[in-house]
C-alpha cells in the first residue's frame, strides 16, 4: 500500500453514479480500495456545469466542506482516473486536499458497541482546471453545496452522449458565457 495515493472523490465517481465503474474496475485489479466516507476539511465549493458534470473548485474558503468518498490508488489507477478527468487537456487538474475521514472503531473489544471518530489525512482530488474555475464559480451565483447527490445528477449527460463536434472545454467556455435560466 506504500504506492498508493488517497484519492478524494466527490461526483460521478462515487458509489451509485455513472464514472463509479470505473473504480469498480480498479478495485477487481487490485488498483483501487475504498478507504471511508469523508468531508472536506475545509470550505470548498461543488457546482455543476455544463450537463451536470460536478466540479469542485479550488478557492479555499468558499463554499461548503464537501462529502465524498475516498480510494487508495495506484498509479496505473491515478493514470486511467487522469484519463477520464482529462488532466492532460485541461478538463480538471489532480492537486492536494485535506479530508476527514469518518472512521468507526470498535471500543473496549466489545463488538456491539462502536465509536465514531473522525481522522484527518491528506489526499488528492480532481478540481476544475484554473483557467474556468472562477467563471463556473460566478455562473453558480457563488453557491455550492455539499453534495452531488441524485438531485444533482439529475440531467447528467454521459460523454459519449454529448456533443462530439466541440471540445469540452468549448463546451464549458459556452456554458459559463450563457445566461442563466430560471
Amino acid at each position: 500500500m506504500m504506492d498508493r495515493t488517497l484519492v478524494f472523490t466527490y461526483g460521478t465517481l462515487k458509489c451509485g453514479f455513472s464514472n463509479h465503474g470505473l473504480i469498480q474496475d480498479m478495485i477487481r485489479s487490485g488498483d483501487a480500495a475504498f478507504v471511508g466516507i469523508a468531508r472536506t476539511a475545509g470550505h470548498l465549493p461543488l457546482v455543476c456545469g455544463p450537463y451536470h458534470v460536478p466540479f469542485l473548485l479550488n478557492l479555499p474558503g468558499a463554499g461548503e466542506r464537501v462529502r465524498g468518498e475516498v480510494y487508495a490508488v495506484s498509479p496505473r489507477g491515478i493514470a486511467r482516473m487522469d484519463d477520464l478527468e482529462g488532466t492532460s487537456r485541461g478538463h480538471y487538474e489532480r492537486l492536494p486536499i485535506s479530508v476527514v475521514l469518518r472512521r468507526r472503531l470498535r471500543s473496549d473489544g466489545d463488538e456491539e458497541e462502536e465509536d465514531e471518530v473522525e481522522v484527518e489525512a491528506e489526499a488528492e482530488a480532481y478540481y476544475a482546471h484554473r483557467s474556468y474555475a472562477m467563471e463556473l464559480w460566478r455562473r453558480s451565483g457563488e453557491r455550492g453545496f455539499e453534495a452531488y447527490s441524485e438531485k444533482e445528477a439529475t440531467g447528467y449527460v454521459k460523454r459519449k452522449d454529448r456533443p462530439q463536434d466541440t471540445t469540452f472545454l468549448d463546451q464549458i467556455r459556452i456554458f459559463v458565457g450563457s445566461p442563466l435560466q430560471n
